[in-house]
């Protein structure tokens, strides 16, 4: 989506933790939420949160036990779990907090379902703070139930709206992996990975209506070692967004659509945003997406940064929107001036074996400002057509330096 970058996510939806301003602040620990103390009982390292009070059926409450069997397992040494088995589990806000003593797995057999009463949130539906080693995995789902308060995103209308509860935030958390699970209607969006290292998503189902609003698949900034595998994402907004400060991600056998593609930005929107670079993304297909393979910049950027070392390879597009774009003059909502001078640069792009059809003429559309060109774009076997009539393949190449090898005649435009 346009917003919110990093640094305006370190405001907006840690608003449990206490941030200063996706502009430079540091997230600070809430003082009400659990660290590693003791609490409840568990079986031989085992939190099952229907042995702590939580009750299936979807109706009844289940925050405690769950919040519960979470300070259990931190406060445990060596290998703790806390299980959810199969069942709906209603569940408010979640805070789990670290550090904690042992190495804590959530196995996720049955579903937890997001309290629809937005009184509840005074920020996400599951937050988890400064954890290592941390997993969670299973088969079960974690459902935002978004579609009972989408009604009240006025985001489309203004760009300082109240912003919903996002439903999986991972903040500060290394050698992390969730696998297997599947996220369903965020209120907003369904992941956030925050100042993280050495992060695997794999195998992941990520859902909601292509309409839905702001529903980004995954998101991450200011993160390092980030890997995303064999996942598929339908969502209303990115399928993944790479935030300012992201660094050695890779992505690979990701299906996105519908959703706005695999997206790196929006860049430059705020002070002290920091270079993204070392990203790839290879063997990925992109089915009806509104984009595929797209870096977007403010041409009145705040920040003075760099996009670079960028790899593109093997991707797939079935009837993609835009399926390669680089837009240096985004301006969602009309809240950015044209004449701002640009401070965002993007440099030592490759897009390699790049195939299909796209639903727009302009296969490829690169952007760039006049003020800073990009340069080291590559194109090599770029083979994507208009599945219309009523049009031809086109390329727009604006103030993009670098070169075309064996591309489409019609978009070697390098």
């Amino acid at each position: 989506m346009a917003f919110p970058n990093n640094t305006m996510l370190r405001t907006l939806f840690l608003l449990v933790l206490v941030c200063a301003a996706h502009a430079g602040g540091k997230a600070k620990e809430s003082s009400s939420a659990p660290a590693g103390g003791g609490g409840g009982s568990c079986d031989g390292g085992t939190c099952d949160i229907t042995k702590m009070g939580a009750t299936a059926g979807g109706k009844t409450d289940s925050t405690k036990a769950v919040q519960e069997a979470w300070t259990s397992a931190c406060g445990g040494t060596g290998k703790q779990k806390i299980m959810i088995p199969k069942g709906d589990f209603l569940v408010g806000p979640l805070n789990f907090t670290g550090p904690c003593k042992g190495d804590v797995t959530i196995q996720l057999d049955g579903n937890l379902l997001a309290s629809t009463d937005l009184s509840q949130y005074k920020g996400n539906w599951i937050e988890i703070l400064r954890v290592d080693n941390l997993v969670i995995t299973g088969k079960g789902t974690l459902d935002g139930q978004g579609p009972a308060v989408w009604s009240k995103n006025s985001c489309a209308k203004k760009y300082d709206c109240k912003i919903l509860p996002n439903s999986l935030v991972l903040d500060f958390v290394n050698n992390g992996e969730v696998s297997g699970i599947t996220l369903l209607n965020s209120k907003f969006f369904h992941m956030n990975v925050f100042q993280c290292k050495d992060m695997v998503i794999k195998d992941v189902t990520v859902t909601a209506p292509g309409d839905s609003p702001n529903t980004d698949g995954i998101h991450m900034g200011d993160s390092s070692g980030v890997t995303i595998s064999n996942t598929v994402i339908g969502v209303g907004d990115d399928c993944i967004s790479i935030g300012p400060g992201s660094t050695k991600v890779n992505i690979t056998g990701v299906t996105c659509g519908p959703g706005h593609g695999i997206s790196i930005g929006s860049l430059g929107r705020y002070k002290d945003e920091k270079d993204v670079t070392d990203i790839n993304v290879k063997d990925c297909t992109f089915k009806k997406s509104t984009n595929g393979l797209r870096i977007k910049a403010y041409e009145d950027a705040k920040s003075v940064l760099t996009a670079s070392k960028i790899h593109y390879e093997n991707i797939k597009m079935e009837d993609a929107a835009n399926p390669i774009i680089i837009d240096m003059k985004y301006c969602p909502n009309k809240i950015c001036t044209a004449s701002g001078g640009s401070k965002v640069t993007v440099k030592d792009v490759s897009f390699k074996n790049i195939t299909g059809t796209s639903s727009t003429p302009e296969a490829v559309s690169l952007l760039c400002t006049d003020k800073i060109p990009c340069s080291g774009v590559t194109m090599d076997n770029v083979k994507v057509e208009y599945s219309g009539k009523n049009n031809k393949t086109m390329a727009v190449c604006n103030n993009a330096k670098g070169s075309s090898t064996g591309c489409l005649k019609e978009l070697a435009c390098l």
